[in-house]
């Protein structure tokens, strides 16, 4: 194989310039502001999924199955391409690649919280209500901090498949870490920006990874 640029260690200089200008950026923008949103909303959604109400049970759960059943792809297209024929205005495609990775990752993290809630012993909750807690503060006091424990691997598992998934965004032509990486085999006919792209992957994930196992540990106070 002719390498191009791992051979030239001026043009791999320029290479990794352009990826950190043009592609880690916006990677990094869509997966912090998807996990702001999606993680707050899967929050809310769980507890409508818990509800003894059918008619906030029902809508939601078919939310959940509707969003995880799914491709994420297909669901940013949709949003992009589709809503803007129902709406009377157009969404931007930053904006839309944001939205729907933000309702597909709260159907995930909904799950996942809703078995962090019930993996809460109901004794607990009991106790604090005998204590004089209203309903919210025996959730929040009680509940809430043993569930975000209890979520915390299943939600570092979540983070690093969104952190991969941020390369669907190339869908609407987001100029992220693939897109780029697309652009300079096109444009050089090399393979070496995957490559490229395969090694920003890896960095930027173990870097996530490495801060959701010292959350965990900080966690880890029994």
């Amino acid at each position: 194989m002719d390498f191009k640029y791992f051979n030239d260690p001026e043009r791999l200089l320029k290479l990794v310039s352009l990826f950190l200008e043009d592609g880690v950026g916006a990677t990094c923008s869509i997966f912090a502001l998807t996990l702001m949103l999606s993680l707050p909303l899967g929050l809310v959604v769980a507890l409508g999924r818990m509800s003894k109400m059918p008619l906030s049970r029902w809508p939601v759960s078919f939310y959940i199955y509707f969003m995880r059943s799914t491709p994420l792809m297909l669901q940013v297209m949709c949003i992009y391409f589709l809503l803007p024929q129902i709406l009377p205005f157009k969404m931007d495609r930053y904006w839309a690649v944001i939205f729907a990775f933000a309702i597909n990752y709260a159907a995930y993290f909904a799950e996942i919280f809703r078995g962090g809630i019930q993996a809460v012993p109901i004794g607990q909750r009991e106790a604090g209500r005998v204590l004089g807690y209203t309903r919210a503060q025996v959730f929040m006091r009680i509940v809430l901090p043993q569930t975000v424990k209890h979520v915390m691997p299943a939600v570092t598992n979540e983070v690093v498949t969104l952190v991969k998934d941020t390369a669907l965004a190339s869908t609407v032509a987001i100029t992220e870490i693939m897109l780029t990486a697309r652009r300079q085999v096109n444009a050089n006919y090399t393979v070496e920006p995957y490559l490229m792209a395969m090694i920003i992957y890896l960095v930027l994930n173990g870097v996530a990874s490495q801060l959701c196992k010292l959350a965990e540990r900080k966690l880890n106070y029994y």
